[in-house]
């Protein structure tokens, strides 16, 4: 996408997840709510790239932690 913007296709891809999984983060309640385009399309930037890998990473922490707990 050009402007420096993103699809969730590609957003997913670089932060290794699904666009399904993105979708279900944020109708959770996990992740905030999308900037859409003129079509309703969800679209993204850098930021959103950046705070999107903190939180998959958030979570990947939380879940080591529990499993190294239940062990």
């Amino acid at each position: 996408m050009s402007n420096g913007r993103m699809t969730i296709t590609e957003l997913a891809d670089r932060i290794g997840v699904t666009p399904k999984t993105i979708v279900r983060w944020e109708k959770s309640g996990k992740i905030g709510p999308s900037k859409r385009d003129w079509r309703g399309w969800r679209v993204y930037e850098k930021d959103d790239l950046r705070k999107l890998k903190q939180f998959k990473e958030s979570i990947f922490v939380v879940e080591e932690v529990g499993a190294r707990h239940e062990a």
